[in-house]
């Protein structure tokens, strides 16, 4: 009898703390989005999306049209550069390479891959793309955010590919079906919503990365297409524009956290309904 008693009140214990330390986090984060919120939505306005920034000492602060579509353009071109080679290396550990040695190191330095701080990585592409280049371009932003989205996509393909029953491979082996066949029209196929939602999860991570682009692509005011160069990004201004000395700078970091926060969360609520709905088709 007592052994029961004791085992309740461990569990009771355990349980207690686990909700305590939930909702320390949940508190926290909601102070911390709320205060995002109702800093970032007073700044909101129609000059914000469509106007470059102004001289600090004027009272219109303009926008930040360039850094909008500067955050854009380096999201899109990690993604060309990140999603294929994350999605084929996945592709190959699951199939391919399925018990092999080689196979399980790639998959372990994907892993060791994805833990690394991001200012780590900004610190690599800086050493071997700025420096050999002569300058902060945008290439090498997007090489540093495509390597954060890398190791995401390819252990969600892995694991989303490795989750199809082998009974259907051999189904289709059975008709003649030759292996490429198999993987394209059966595996993904049976797999897409998983992988697409491990893209979406890693492309929303990447839309709040700041740490690697100040030390790849920088920033500046002013959109440009030429990669070649410095490239504006949302996050790099919220950054600059925070520790700024101007009201009128700082409504602007605001305004801006509070865009970044709502893509951010719009991509990750996406990435869920995707989750749930292959459950429920499951």
């Amino acid at each position: 009898m007592n052994t029961l008693s004791n085992r309740k009140f461990i569990n009771f214990l355990a349980m207690a703390i686990s909700v305590l330390c939930a909702s320390v986090g949940l508190i926290l984060l909601v102070i911390i989005l709320y205060d995002v919120l109702s800093q970032g939505i007073d700044s909101i306005n129609f000059r914000l999306f469509t106007q470059d920034p102004a001289p600090p000492h004027l009272n219109d602060s303009g926008g930040l049209k360039g850094a909008f579509l500067g955050q854009g353009l380096l999201t899109l071109v990690a993604a060309v550069i990140g999603v294929p080679i994350g999605v084929l290396g996945g592709t190959y550990l699951a199939e391919y390479g399925r018990n092999a040695k080689f196979s399980k190191i790639i998959s372990n330095i994907s892993d060791l891959t994805a833990s690394i701080p991001s200012i780590v990585i900004g610190t690599f592409v800086y050493a071997i793309m700025v420096k050999p280049m002569g300058g902060f371009n945008g290439w090498a932003g997007a090489t540093a955010l495509a390597i954060i989205i890398l190791p995401v996509t390819l252990r969600t393909t892995q694991d989303m590919m490795s989750m199809v029953p082998w009974s259907l491979r051999e189904a289709a082996f059975a008709l003649g079906a030759p292996y490429y066949k198999v993987i394209v029209s059966i595996v993904w196929r049976a797999s897409m919503s998983g992988i697409f939602t491990g893209v979406l999860l890693a492309i929303a991570r990447v839309a709040g990365e700041t740490a690697p682009l100040l030390f790849t692509s920088f920033n500046h005011g002013f959109f440009t297409l030429n990669m070649q160069g410095a490239v504006p990004s949302l996050t790099v201004s919220i950054y600059q524009y925070a520790a700024s000395p101007y009201a009128n700078w700082v409504k602007l970091a605001w305004a801006a956290a509070f865009v970044v926060t709502v893509m951010v969360l719009i991509l990750n609520i996406i990435g869920r309904l995707f989750i749930r709905f292959k459950v429920k088709k499951g």
